[in-house]
């Protein structure tokens, strides 16, 4: 690799893959394990299996944050590989909570392609491989940061957001899967508190919290910082929501159905609060079923509650309360890498 890497966008992506085959060799080569021939095979299909093949969003743009907190287009060497190993951690993560996800919700496919545990011969081994995956991160993190200054806060910072996301899937395991389907149980504060915890931390919060690190930053100073992030990963997974009913299936390359899984989406939240005793009664007899027409019944439903022109005002109210906030922060750099976050989902329409 070049001793120094320009630019974002395309030039992170590239730098960031070369790195993926190094991290890979050295898990296939840790001496802590003596592997036979078999299990390295194992190992090797397993991560290009589920550690590839998504967007890598979160992991490129720990690349693009540090980059924007030192004020510089180009990093070097050191930067580069210290910077896309972060980002590949937290691929890893991700990778680590899709594998055991996609069990406990009984899952087809993942990525376009059959889901681990249902790849032949894989089955339960899933749920072994999914904690090989997170040991993998701890195993990356030893080997490449433990002499920094800020190795103990990457520690804590990734075991937090750990927790946090495992327990958000918690509430949302016991508040939409188990036990009897109650849609009294739906309401805005219990919708907010999945999102916040399942999604928004590790989506939004680790990759700027681990450029933050990187740059020799105290996040005890950056309290604000998560506060905005946290906000913008709940008003992404709204937008998710609401994608998911109206957007085109064709442009965001899948079939909603949260209609169908009985999901505490924003949307039924909000229809929960504005229907009256008729319309609450057409929701608890057609949400969560999949037959066709029910489903049409509960769009209806949306449609003469004008659900569509209350998540635009939505939208326009977080964006216009995310730009306060995040120029309300004394550190332009760090303004730029929350704008920079924030105009890559406003308004997507996948």
């Amino acid at each position: 690799m070049a001793a120094a890497v320009v630019a974002n966008g395309d030039s992170s992506k590239a730098a960031f893959a070369e790195i993926y085959s190094r991290l890979k060799e050295e898990m296939l080569e840790d001496p802590a394990f003596e592997f036979t021939d078999e299990s390295l095979q194992w190992i090797d299909r397993m991560l290009d299996y589920n550690v590839l093949g998504g967007k890598c969003n979160r992991g490129i743009s720990v690349i693009d944050s540090f980059k924007m907190l030192k004020g510089t287009d180009v990093l070097n060497k050191e930067e580069t590989f210290l910077a896309c190993t972060l980002g590949w951690c937290i691929e890893w993560l991700q990778a680590y909570f899709l594998v055991l996800d996609d069990i406990m919700d009984n899952s087809q496919t993942r990525r376009g392609q059959p889901c681990w545990f249902r790849v032949p011969q894989v089955g339960l081994i899933a749920v072994n491989d999914g904690i090989i995956l997170r040991n993998h991160i701890s195993r990356i993190l030893q080997r490449h940061f433990k002499g920094k200054p800020y190795y103990v806060d990457l520690i804590d910072l990734f075991n937090e957001v750990e927790f946090k996301t495992a327990s958000g899937q918690l509430l949302d395991l016991i508040t939409t899967h188990e036990g009897e389907k109650d849609l009294t149980k739906y309401n805005l504060t219990v919708h907010r508190r999945i999102v916040q915890y399942k999604t928004a931390y590790y989506s939004f919060y680790l990759p700027v919290a681990c450029a933050l690190l990187l740059s020799g930053e105290n996040l005890d100073n950056f309290g604000d910082v998560k506060n905005i992030l946290v906000e913008m990963g709940t008003y992404f997974q709204v937008q998710d929501d609401y994608l998911d009913c109206y957007g085109d299936p064709e442009f965001i390359g899948k079939i909603g159905t949260d209609i169908e899984d009985y999901k505490c989406s924003w949307l039924v939240v909000q229809a929960l609060e504005r229907a009256d005793e008729n319309q609450k009664h057409i929701l608890f007899e057609n949400y969560g079923k999949p037959d066709p027409e029910c489903v049409a019944k509960v769009k209806d439903l949306y449609k003469e509650l004008n659900l569509e022109a209350v998540f635009h005002e939505y939208e326009r109210e977080s964006y216009n309360k995310l730009i306060a906030d995040i120029e309300a922060h004394p550190n332009k750099a760090v303004q730029n890498v929350l704008k920079s976050f924030l105009h890559k989902i406003y308004k997507r329409q996948k």
